[in-house]
């Protein structure tokens, strides 16, 4: 008997006849209160069935219980194509989007634990500054006056302002209207203050101060007109009392940017980045402040927090330390809890996002996962799957989008989507448990039963780039050679210190380095492949040649588009704070251009029919030299199936990973650097990405990767492993060598899941 037969109807949330994006009339029954992971390559519909028809109708029902002001402020959404959906329950989302939150966001705000820690300072601090809100940076009352709260200020360069090679009379003011011998000049050229004939160079630290931030005395300046005493005041203060501090909301763009360039931002030099003001710094707890706690690598808050012995104390203690080991518990321990959230990696967002509902006693919810093992270690994927099961263990629905088999094993119910992506996919191919799925004939039971291997011949590498003595964050004075002419991989836990030696070091010191990383792209409705990669151009003047009209009428966003629906392709109507709903436009059947246009054609094709042709399609279709290469790209990264019209914000996250590194390929002696291209990748995918990464390697080029995938990192020809831990704990090289020498290294935890993977 399968589950469906025996399950009670209430027992499961239950979808009929979704067709949302690429999927095919599904219907399937999803049991409550267990975890269901959703597996199948990129682009297969997996996202389609959870995120954009369970949890949008889940929302959308939810919001519908609101008043009607309520809904004013919430984001609308429309009811997805599906025939009927039963047995849903409240969502909680937890997704892969920028945590955000502004400058004044920080990983303590966003986790609720640095109010604990200010109703710490508050209660049991000497001296006390008052209240709890006295210790927030967020209000008048505990902010910093000279930064307001944002540990940072704004302020002028004196080297952008000043140039200290040269004297007054030798043009040393760097200011346009500082010209010498100009009334801005002479407040200092002519105040008797300083030897105009002097190098700056050559000041002395008072006269410089001065000639900066210098007042009192008068000056009298002369004009064509006549001339006039003013009082005398320094130039960086004057700069700054009449370019910053006012209103430059009403200047223009060219004026705002001329600004700019003579300032810099840097750490606040009245609070020193700890965004208090000086009375909330004065209170310490065993001789540290707050600024002190919120900026220790949690880890190390933690042992602090042991040493407190107020027995008054006590309890705010442990609980403080309860939410701080929920985050060390997820891999998360070497942050601190003054971390902007800005600077969160997705993975790193998300789980903290999950920290936040751990907490939370709802139950009876839906909580929904947009690959939660991204941008982790395979040390710390147990860790997630311990998450997933309290969530679950305490009477909630978990629903997850995954690739990594360990998370895929602790399932108590898989859903194979596929059985390949985009046009090829879309349908449900598979459901049972994790030894069924490895016996099943999907590309997902394929990869599972696929046996793990190390390469053993390696190509040797033509050179070195070096990197010496990086202290960037965690980085303890490390020297290492990046080989050049080969696949390296560089590997360690979460915040080991890979991005910081990589982005931060290696291609700031290789500006020529081609960068590819995990920032969002363009993806607007307007937005498709053809655009992104620079093939609408030529496409519209090929048009344009073989009809002898203007290249502008063969575009959607321009004087070719439909005049019914203006080129979307839909007509879309939205009404006070109803759902917005969307209808397919009958004046050109969804095809975006008007009838005139439509009846123009290239080889037998009008530009609607060239936009739905696949990538593959499209190569065999355009022989011409430029727009081929650019489609052979595509094929490359293994997205031949997608159209050339597709909406990019369809495609899902890996589709959209590879079509940025599309934009990228064709370059020959050039050093490629790639953060997690194995990002929302099916292990079927990975093998495409694999011969894509060699194909580099083999046309001369030097490939970079930050990986965690032990495929990769099993198929490269050198392997640098940082670690050992996160954190202080990490920002050392544990290991450079071939990935063959790491699987007998000892301390490495990379080595380690490299024999336990090769032994299963």
């Amino acid at each position: 008997m399968s589950f469906a037969e025996s399950a009670l109807p209430s027992d499961v949330i239950r979808v009929l006849g979704a067709s949302e994006h690429n999927l095919r009339d599904v219907s399937l029954e999803i049991p409550k209160n267990k975890i269901t992971v959703f597996t199948g390559v990129s682009g297969s519909g997996k996202s389609s069935i959870v995120f954009d028809t369970i949890a949008v109708e889940s929302q959308r029902q939810l919001y519908a219980t609101f008043p009607a002001f309520i809904l004013n402020f919430l984001p609308r959404y429309e009811r997805p194509h599906a025939e009927a959906m039963e047995n849903l329950t409240a969502p909680v989302i937890i997704d892969q989007q920028p945590v955000g939150g502004g400058p004044r966001s920080t990983v303590g705000t966003m986790t609720d634990i640095f109010s604990m820690v200010r109703a710490m300072f508050a209660r049991f601090g000497s001296p006390s500054a008052g209240f709890v809100y006295n210790y927030s940076f967020n209000v008048p009352q505990g902010m910093c006056p000279d930064c307001d709260g944002l540990g940072i200020s704004v302020r002028v360069d004196p080297d952008r302002l000043l140039d200290r090679s040269k004297s007054l009379n030798e043009g040393a003011i760097l200011l346009g209207s500082h010209g010498v011998g100009s009334g801005d000049w002479q407040m200092y050229g002519k105040s008797g203050r300083f030897d105009p004939d002097k190098k700056l160079v050559d000041y002395t630290d008072e006269e410089f101060e001065d000639l900066l931030h210098g007042t009192g005395g008068q000056v009298e300046l002369t004009f064509a007109k006549g001339s006039w005493t003013a009082n005398y005041e320094g130039i960086a203060a004057k700069f700054t009392r009449t370019k910053l501090q006012r209103d430059t909301s009403g200047l223009s763009e060219k004026t705002r940017a001329l600004i700019q360039q003579y300032l810099t931002e840097g750490v606040c030099q009245t609070c020193h980045g700890a965004r208090l003001n000086a009375e909330a710094l004065a209170t310490k707890i065993n001789g540290r402040n707050i600024a002190d706690w919120a900026g220790l690598q949690i880890t190390d808050l933690m042992v602090v927090l042991d040493e407190i012995t107020d027995p008054a104390a006590l309890g705010l203690a442990a609980a403080i330390r309860v939410s701080l080991q929920r985050v060390a518990d997820i891999g998360l321990g070497y942050l601190s809890l003054d971390r902007p959230t800005s600077s969160l990696s997705g993975g790193e967002g998300q789980r903290l996002k999950m920290i936040k509902h751990l907490s939370s006693t709802l139950i009876g919810m839906t909580y929904i996962f947009d690959e939660p093992s991204v941008g982790l270690h395979p040390r710390d994927v147990g860790r997630l799957n311990n998450l997933l099961k309290a969530l679950r263990d305490k009477g909630n629905t978990v629903l997850v989008v995954e690739h990594d088999p360990d998370v895929i094993q602790i399932a108590d119910h898989i859903v194979d989507v596929g059985p390949r992506a985009g046009v090829h996919g879309g349908r449900v191919v598979f459901e049972g448990t994790f030894a069924e799925l490895r016996a099943a004939d999907t590309p997902t039971g394929a990869g599972l039963r696929r046996p793990f291997t190390v390469k053993s011949t390696f190509r040797p590498a033509t050179g070195e780039l070096l990197i010496a003595n990086a202290t960037v964050h965690n980085l303890k004075d490390v020297s290492v050679g990046i080989p050049t002419g080969v696949l390296t991989s560089i590997t360690g836990v979460a915040g080991s210190g890979k991005s910081s030696l990589i982005r931060d070091v290696f291609v700031v010191e290789h500006p020529d380095a081609i960068f590819v990383d995990q920032s969002a792209i363009g993806a607007s409705s307007r937005s498709t492949p053809a655009t992104y990669l620079g093939l609408m151009d030529p496409i519209r003047k090929l048009f344009a040649k073989a009809t002898g009209e203007a290249p502008g009428l063969f575009s959607f966003n321009s004087t070719g588009a439909c005049k019914q629906c203006e080129g979307r392709g839909v007509i879309i109507t939205e009404i006070a704070y109803m759902d917005p709903v969307t209808t397919h436009c009958d004046a050109c059947d969804g095809r975006r251009f008007s009838d005139g246009v439509l009846a123009l054609t290239l080889r037998g094709k009008s530009i609607a029919d060239v936009l739905e042709l696949s990538a593959e399609e499209a190569l065999d279709f355009f022989t011409e030299k430029a727009l081929n290469a650019k489609l052979r790209t595509m094929n490359e990264v293994g997205l031949d199936y997608l159209s050339l019209g597709q909406a990019m914000s369809t495609l899902s996250g890996g589709e959209r990973q590879r079509i940025k590194l599309a934009t990228q390929l064709g370059n020959t002696g050039s050093v490629y650097v790639l953060d997690e291209p194995t990002t929302g990748l099916h292990m079927s995918d990975v093998d495409t990405l694999l011969a894509l990464l060699d194909n580099l390697v083999e046309r001369g080029n030097t490939v970079v990767v930050i990986e965690h995938n032990l495929d990769v990192v099993a198929h490269s020809d050198w392997v640098i492993d940082l670690g050992p831990d996160g954190g202080k704990d990490g920002g050392e090289i544990v290991f450079t060598g071939t990935p063959a020498a790491l699987l007998d290294h000892p301390m490495s935890l990379t080595g380690q899941y490299l024999r336990k993977y090769k032994e299963a």
